[in-house]
C-alpha cells in the first residue's frame, strides 16, 4: 500500500515526456529514487523471510521440505530484486554482485535438492537374500524379516521385495518427482481441507503412472520364483516397506498401504497403490510432524505369500504404556491379523512373563462378534462369528506361550523391545510377519477427579496416557475429518489408522472399538496424545460437546476438570536433528549470517559476500549512498544531499526530494529552521522532547547476553561506536520523509505523508535487530508493538521485527503520532538487554508511557 502510493506521488510530480531529463537531472532522480523504494521494500521482504527461517530452526515447530523450498526461493528472489534495483541507481558500477548473488544460489540448490547416496542394486531381491545390511535399499521391514528368517529360523511367509531402485526408477521413468515436488510446494498448508486434497492429486498421480516394462518384468519374474519355490501359484500379500519405515524414531505404524489376497495379474497394479499410499494424508503428517524428508524416503515393496490366518495379532515384549512392565503382551484375534492392527475389533489379551520359560499370567477374552478372512473373489472380507464362538480365547494357552517365546527370540535378537505382528496358519505354525522397535511411554502420575463430580463414560481401555480437554468432533467418513477443528477430541466408532492424520490437531482420542495394539494407538502413544479406546457408550456424545479425557484414569468427564489437566503431555516437534532441520540449517548458514559489517572497511565489496544477507547489507548500504550522492557524482547541485548542522552526536543527512527546504541551499549543510517538510521536524520533536537518559543499567545475564551474542553471531559490532553506525538518512519534501537510520545494534525506518488531504496520509515503522540474544530482542518489539497499538497503530512483531501502520488521519494527528515514534526510536535503544528482568521492564514501560503522554497533551515535543 505505501510503495503504490508512492508510486502515485511520484507520478503526480512526473515531468512532461518531452522536457526530458533537464538541466538539473530531475527526471533521472526520480527515476533512481524510485529504484530505491523498490529496493528497500525487496530488502523488507528478505529480512522478514530470513527471520522466519530463523524461527523454524528453532525447531518448536514441524515443517517440511515444501517450507525450506518455498522459503529459499522466496528469500532469493527479494535479494536478486535488490540487486537488480542497485543497477538501476548505479548502472554497471557493481556487476560483480550478480555473480556473487549466482554462486550463493547455486550453493543453496545444491543443498535442498541433495540426494541420499544409493548403491546399485537390483529392482527385485528374493526376501530370504536379505538382512539389515539392506535396509537403505529395502526398507527397515523386510530387512528385519529377511534376517529373522536368514539368521534366528524364524518362520516367515516366502517372496521377494521390490526394492528402492524399482521406485526410483518408477518414478524416472515418468518424471514424477518434479511433479511431487511442485505439487507440495504449491501446497504449503497444514489445513486438513488443504492436505486431503493434495493428497488425493499425488496419490491419483501415482496410481495411473505406467510401470516400465523392466520393472513390470523383474516383478513378473521375482513372483515366478516365488511360485517355483512353493510349487504353485499363490495369492500375496504387497507390504510397505519404506525407507525410514519400522526405525527406532518412527514406526509410521499403519501410514501406509498393505494389499491382501492379491492375485499374480493384479501386482503391477497393487504395487503402485502401495506406492501411492506414500502420499497418503496420515503419512504425510506424520513425515512433516518428524522433520523427514519426502524424497529421500524411497517405497519399497515387500511381496510375500499369503498366509490364511486361522488367528493372529500383535505381541508386545513389554508393556508400551509402561517401561517398567517387562511382561510380554499379546492381543490376538481370530482371521487375519489386520483386525487387531486396523483397530477394527476388540481383540482378546495375553500377559505372559518376560521371564523363561514363559508362562500365562492373565487372559482377557473378548465378545467377538466378527472376523476377517480370505476369499478367492473379494480378497479380503468380514466374516460373522456366532455361538460359543463368541466368546472362546482366539488362540490356545499353548499357542500364546510360543507366541511369547518367538516374540522374545526376536527381543534378544535386535537389543530391545519389539512390537512384532504375527499370524497362525492352518497348520498351527506361528509366522512372524512383521517385527518393529517398541514405541514406549511412561504413564505418568495420575489424579482424580474432584470429589462429587461424575464421569460422563467410564471404562475402556487406555492405550495412550494422559488427560486432555476439548470440544466433542465426531469423525466417521473422510469428509468429516476436513472440519475437524483444532483443540477438538477426536470421537470415532473405529480407530482407523487414517485418522492418524488428525493427531496433530487433536486433543485426545475416544473410540468405540480397538484396542492396545492398533495402528492408531501406536501413533497416539509416539505423539503423546491420550487415547482411550473400547469404551461403551461413545455413541451418545453429543457433537460440540466439551469435556475432559482422562485416557489413564479410563473416564471422560463433563467440561475442563483442571485437576486432572496437569501439564500437556503432547510430545515436542520431532523437528530439531531431523533431515528437513538439517537441510533448513545448511541452507541458513548460506543465506542468514552477516559478514559484511563495516562499510568503511576494504572487504565491503561484492567479492566478499558469502552470504544472501552479505548482498542485502552491500545492497541497503550502496543504494542510499548512492541516492545521497546522485546530486554530486552527476553534478546536479539541485540534488545533493545535506548533513543536518545540530548539537546531536550522531551524523544526519538531508535529501530533498522537492520542496523540501524552506530556500534554496548552496553548501554542504542544512538547518533544523531550513526544513520545510513538517512530517521531518515532527519526528525529530519527538527524537528531542526527552533527552535520552543513556543505557540501562544491565544485569550480569543481559551483559552475558551480549558478549554472547556478539561472540556467536559477527552481525554484532562491538558496543563503541563506528561512522557508518551514526550516518541517517531523511529523504524529504514539504509533505513526505522517509528515514532510514542505524542506532547501534538495531535499524530503524519511518515513512510518512503528512499533507492537506487526509485520504493519502500514512505513517509507516519499521524496527529491527539488537544486541541482546533472540529471546530479549524479540520481547523489546512485543513492548513497542504493545504501546504503539494502544495508540491506534495496526502492528505486527515476527521476531525481532516490528512494524506499524496509520492511513487516513488528518495531517496534525499523523504530526503528533510521528513524535510518539520519534520519542520511542530515540527512548527504547538498549533496552532489549534488560528484557529479561520483569521489574526493570515494568519500570522503562510505565516511564516511557509516562512521556508519550506528555507528549501526545502537548506538554513536551516542542523543543529541538
Amino acid at each position: 500500500m505505501l510503495l503504490e502510493r508512492l508510486r502515485g506521488w511520484l507520478r503526480t510530480r512526473a515531468l512532461p515526456a518531452d522536457q526530458g531529463a533537464g538541466d538539473d537531472g530531475t527526471s533521472l532522480f526520480r527515476e533512481r529514487y524510485h529504484a530505491l523504494r523498490l529496493l528497500l521494500a525487496a530488502n523488507n521482504k528478505a529480512l522478514d523471510t530470513m527471520a522466519e527461517m530463523e524461527l523454524a530452526a528453532r525447531a518448536e515447530q514441524p515443517f517440511g521440505m515444501a517450507f525450506v523450498h518455498s522459503r529459499c526461493t522466496a528469500v532469493g528472489v527479494s535479494v536478486y530484486a535488490m540487486v537488480r534495483h542497485l543497477d538501476e541507481l548505479a548502472p554497471g558500477k557493481y556487476p560483480e554482485l550478480f555473480a556473487a548473488l549466482s554462486s550463493i544460489q547455486v550453493r543453496i540448490r545444491e543443498v535442498i535438492t541433495a540426494q541420499k547416496p544409493r548403491r546399485e542394486v537390483p529392482l527385485v531381491v528374493p526376501l530370504a537374500a536379505v538382512d539389515r545390511g539392506w535396509t537403505p535399499d529395502v526398507g527397515s521391514k523386510m530387512a528385519t524379516l529377511g534376517e529373522a528368517a536368514g539368521l534366528l529360523g524364524l518362520n516367515v511367509p516366502p517372496g521377494f521385495v521390490i526394492t528402492g531402485a524399482a521406485y526410483e526408477l518408477l518414478l524416472a521413468h515418468n518424471d514424477l518427482q518434479p511433479e511431487i515436488d511442485r505439487l507440495i510446494q504449491t501446497s504449503d498448508s497444514d489445513e486438513p481441507a488443504e492436505i486431503f486434497a493434495l493428497s488425493s492429486r499425488l496419490q491419483q498421480l501415482v496410481v495411473h503412472t505406467e510401470v516400465p516394462a523392466a520393472l513390470a518384468d523383474a516383478i513378473a519374474e521375482g513372483y515366478g520364483a516365488l511360485a517355483a519355490t512353493i510349487g504353485s501359484r499363490p495369492a500375496v500379500a504387497l507390504r510397505s516397506s519404506a525407507v525410514g519405515e519400522d526405525s527406532p524414531e518412527a514406526s509410521f505404524a499403519g501410514q501406509y498401504a498393505t494389499e491382501l489376497n492379491i492375485r499374480p495379474e493384479h501386482l503391477v497394479e497393487a504395487y503402485r497403490q502401495v506406492v501411492a499410499s506414500k502420499y497418503s494424508p496420515q503419512a504425510m503428517q506424520y513425515r512433516l510432524q518428524r522433520g523427514l524428508r519426502d524424497d529421500w524416503l524411497a517405497m519399497c515393496v515387500g511381496c510375500m505369500a499369503m498366509v490364511d490366518a486361522r488367528a493372529g495379532g500383535v505381541a508386545y515384549t513389554a508393556n508400551p504404556g509402561d517401561p517398567t512392565d517387562r511382561r510380554v503382551v499379546i492381543s490376538a484375534a481370530l482371521g487375519l491379523p489386520k483386525a487387531v492392527v486396523d483397530g477394527r475389533f476388540v481383540a482378546d489379551e495375553f500377559i505372559l512373563t518376560h521371564e523363561r520359560p514363559v508362562h500365562l499370567v492373565e487372559r482377557h477374552i473378548a465378545s467377538k462378534h466378527g472376523r476377517l478372512t480370505l476369499d478367492p473373489a473379494e480378497g479380503v472380507v468380514r466374516q460373522e462369528i456366532s455361538g460359543a464362538q463368541q466368546t472362546a480365547p482366539s488362540v490356545s494357552d499353548a499357542e500364546a506361550v510360543r507366541v511369547a517365546e518367538i516374540a522374545l527370540t526376536l527381543e534378544d535378537h535386535f537389543g530391545g523391545p519389539q512390537d512384532i505382528e504375527w499370524a497362525i496358519n492352518p497348520e498351527g505354525e506361528v509366522v512372524v510377519l512383521q517385527s518393529r522397535p517398541l514405541q514406549q511411554v511412561a504413564a505418568g502420575a495420575t489424579q482424580a477427579a474432584p470429589a462429587g463430580v461424575a464421569p460422563l463414560l467410564a471404562g475402556g481401555l487406555c492405550v495412550s496416557p494422559g488427560a486432555a480437554a476439548g470440544h466433542v468432533n465426531r469423525v466417521e467418513r473422510d469428509s468429516d475429518a476436513l472440519r475437524f477443528g483444532d483443540g477438538a477430541v477426536l470421537v470415532v466408532q473405529h480407530p482407523l489408522p487414517r485418522w492418524a492424520a488428525l493427531l496433530p490437531r487433536a486433543a485426545a482420542v475416544v473410540a468405540a472399538g480397538g484396542g492396545i495394539a492398533g495402528h492408531l494407538a501406536t501413533v497416539a502413544r509416539e505423539s503423546g496424545v491420550p487415547a482411550l479406546f473400547g469404551l461403551a457408550g461413545v455413541e451418545a456424545l453429543e457433537e460440540g460437546l466439551e469435556i475432559t479425557v482422562d485416557a489413564s484414569g479410563r473416564a471422560l468427564y463433563p467440561g475442563r476438570i483442571e485437576a486432572l489437566l496437569g501439564a500437556d503431555r503432547r510430545h515436542a516437534s520431532a523437528m530439531a536433528g531431523s533431515p528437513v532441520h538439517a537441510t533448513l540449517l545448511d541452507a541458513l548458514a548460506l543465506i542468514a549470517p552477516l559478514n559484511l559489517l563495516d562499510p568503511g572497511d576494504v572487504a565491503f565489496r561484492p567479492a566478499s559476500c558469502r552470504t544472501l544477507h552479505d548482498i542485502t547489507r552491500f545492497c541497503h548500504e550502496k543504494a542510499v549512498r548512492e541516492m545521497f550522492d546522485f546530486g554530486r557524482q552527476h553534478r546536479f547541485p539541485k540534488h545533493e544531499s545535506k548533513q543536518l548542522f545540530h548539537n546531536v552526536p550522531m551524523q544526519w543527512w538531508v535529501l530533498d526530494l522537492e520542496d523540501g527546504f524552506n530556500r534554496p541551499l548552496t553548501g554542504k549543510y542544512v538547518r533544523l529552521a531550513d526544513i520545510a517538510c513538517q512530517p521531518m521536524l515532527a519526528l525529530w520533536r519527538g527524537m528531542v522532547a526527552v533527552p535520552w537518559e543513556g543505557p540501562p543499567a544491565m544485569s550480569g545475564r543481559g551483559f552475558a547476553s551480549v558478549l554472547f551474542e556478539a561472540t556467536a553471531n559477527p552481525a554484532l559490532a562491538t558496543p563503541f561506536r563506528k561512522p557508518y553506525a551514526q550516518q541517517n538518512y531523511f529523504m524529504i519534501s514539504s509533505t513526505f520523509m522517509n528515514l532510514q537510520s542505524r542506532f547501534g545494534f538495531h535499524f530503524a525506518a519511518v515513512e510518512a505523508v503528512a499533507g492537506g488531504r487526509d485520504h493519502e496520509n500514512y505513517l509507516g515503522f519499521s524496527f529491527k535487530g539488537g544486541a541482546a540474544d533472540l529471546e530479549r530482542r524479540a520481547g523489546r518489539v512485543a513492548m513497542i508493538c504493545e504501546i504503539l497499538e494502544e495508540r491506534g497503530f495496526a502492528v505486527e512483531a515476527r521476531e525481532d521485527h516490528a512494524t506499524a501502520r496509520l492511513a487516513g488521519l488528518p495531517a496534525a494527528v499523523m504530526e503528533r503520532q510521528l513524535e510518539l515514534v520519534g520519542y520511542l526510536i530515540m527512548h527504547t535503544r538498549q533496552l532489549d538487554m534488560i528484557m529479561n528482568d520483569p521489574a526493570v521492564v515494568a519500570h522503562y514501560r510505565a516511564k516511557i508511557v509516562a512521556d508519550l503522554a506528555r507528549i501526545a497533551s502537548g506538554e513536551l515535543g516542542a523543543g529541538g
